[in-house]
């Protein structure tokens, strides 16, 4: 008897959208200085955005130097208290933060997803829960530091000024402040200008929280505010996430001082596949590693580099697995890709996307109704890329993917470290010889074997070359807020 099954068809599924109503959004918010919110000096204002919609959200206080003067200032004041604190007790503050953080998780989630345009799956389960992992973490770390493994009296250094980005903005805060506090730091903090709600909403949490007042102070604002910070002469501590070139301002900015200073900044990241890689585990190793976020990583995986005889395999599955990502509105739960975090953002995404146009490259995207309103831009993919193309070369920070290919080893390798940059890569083989020989070779600060984006508060990151230095995550994390009598004889934390 003949077979007639029917052939089956793409799942549709309807619209399931995150309420709004979770989240108390405000029309103004004001600078968050010595434990309270305040005005700022001369009341001028900023507005942020919804990249989905464009649709404005509230009206931001710009810090000016004098607001920076006051922040730092109390900062200042709240160190003699809080360093002088057991760990024991401060330990208590950040595991009580961490609770509150994963109790209102859901309304950080949605606010997250609104200001910043990441969808909700992805703020609801990859940021939200490390970000109370990463207060837990180092909570435990608050009474251990003299075990550590960073000198025998481990001490704070002082104030720590942090500047942080706009693709994960609660998450980098946590990496921030984290490790910060545990070590007996206080903190002024700004956001990035494009995403500023939810390290407002975190102020909140720390006065939930009884912290004391003083011990995390945020300023908002852009570029100007950023310089400010980081220049203040009454600042021990400088850590940064951001572009290559506003690191090398800061490094500037920095240098002739006695400030400590860790940089997390671009990357261009090879992912490798070999011929006897997992193909659909790889595939989907592939779409995460450049399409999470909307590819607003900067470890995220924009080279991707095939072993020549599966090169045509690896394609089709990756085009195929490119039609069902579903590009739309970042509060509906069945979204894959969101909105582009800024008009700003998505010119320079295209811009940079058609010189690999007019350098030969064949480009690819999934047919895809984008909204009319908002920043968006369809996952795409370029192949007949050489190592001579700026695509290829230059940080996109976009969903645009660069597919090589590679026949040996020793050729991957070499067009693995072929870039300035050095923050992360991934390996994509069965054979757990290779992964271990591939990534002794590879100048990344870290290496991911089939896998890709996967982070653990225990496990350091950081980069190589223009990718920046220091570390944030683990002990290592602690070692860029701490110093002692052993490291202040030449040791390098």
């Amino acid at each position: 008897m003949a077979d007639h099954a029917v052939p089956p068809t793409p799942l549709d599924y309807a619209p399931a959208p995150e309420s709004r109503a979770i989240v108390d959004l405000q029309p103004s918010y004001g600078l968050f200085i010595d434990g309270a919110f305040t005005e700022g000096a001369d009341g001028r204002t900023f507005k942020t955005v919804n990249p989905a919609t464009e649709e404005v959200l509230a009206e931001v206080t710009e810090a000016t130097d004098a607001d920076v003067d006051a922040a730092v200032a109390a900062a200042r004041r709240a160190f003699r208290g809080w360093s002088r604190m057991p760990g024991r007790e401060r330990a208590k503050y950040l595991y009580r933060i961490a609770r509150i953080l994963a109790e209102r998780s859901r309304e950080l989630a949605v606010l997250e997803s609104l200001d910043n345009g990441k969808p909700i799956k992805e703020s609801r389960d990859v940021d939200l829960p490390l970000v109370s992992q990463w207060f837990f973490y180092y909570a435990g770390w608050a009474d251990k530091l003299s075990y550590a493994g960073l000198g025998a009296d481990p001490r704070p250094l002082g104030v720590a000024a942090q500047v942080i980005p706009w693709n994960f903005p609660l998450l980098m805060l946590s990496w921030k402040i984290a490790p910060a506090l545990a070590a007996g730091n206080t903190v002024v903090l700004k956001p990035a200008e494009t995403t500023p709600l939810t390290a407002l909403l975190f102020a909140e949490i720390c006065q939930q929280a009884d912290l004391p007042p003083g011990v995390v102070n945020i300023v908002t604002g852009a570029g100007a505010t950023g310089q400010a910070l980081v220049g203040h002469p009454d600042v021990n501590k400088v850590a940064f996430t951001g572009s290559t070139d506003v690191g090398r301002q800061i490094a500037r900015t920095v240098a002739g001082t006695d400030k400590r200073l860790t940089l997390e900044l671009g990357g261009k990241a090879a992912n490798i596949v070999f011929e006897d890689a997992a193909m659909d585990q790889a595939v989907e190793g592939i779409v995460s590693g450049i399409f999470f976020n909307q590819g607003h990583v900067c470890c995220a995986g924009s080279r991707l580099l095939v072993q020549e005889n599966v090169y045509e395999e690896v394609m089709d599955r990756l085009k195929r697995r490119m039609t069902t990502l579903r590009v739309g509105d970042p509060l509906d739960k069945n979204t894959d890709i969101g909105a582009i975090n800024s008009r700003e953002q998505l010119d320079r995404i295209t811009a940079l996307a058609s010189t690999g146009d007019d350098e030969g490259a064949e480009r690819w995207s999934p047919p895809c109704e984008l909204p009319t309103s908002g920043f968006w831009y369809a996952p795409t993919v370029f192949t007949g890329v050489t190592q001579a193309h700026r695509i290829a070369r230059e940080e996109i920070f976009g969903p645009v993917l660069s597919v090589l290919t590679f026949r040996t080893p020793d050729e991957a390798v070499a067009k693995a470290n072929n870039t300035p940059y050095g923050l992360s890569a991934g390996v994509w083989t069965e054979k757990g010889s290779r992964i271990l020989a591939i990534a002794d070779r590879l100048r990344a600060g870290v290496v991911w074997a089939n896998t890709f984006n996967k982070f653990d508060p225990a496990s350091p990151f950081g980069g190589y070359k223009e990718s920046g230095y220091g570390r944030e995550g683990g002990r290592q994390g602690l070692a860029s807020y701490l110093t002692s009598s052993v490291l202040q004889e030449g040791e390098t934390a």
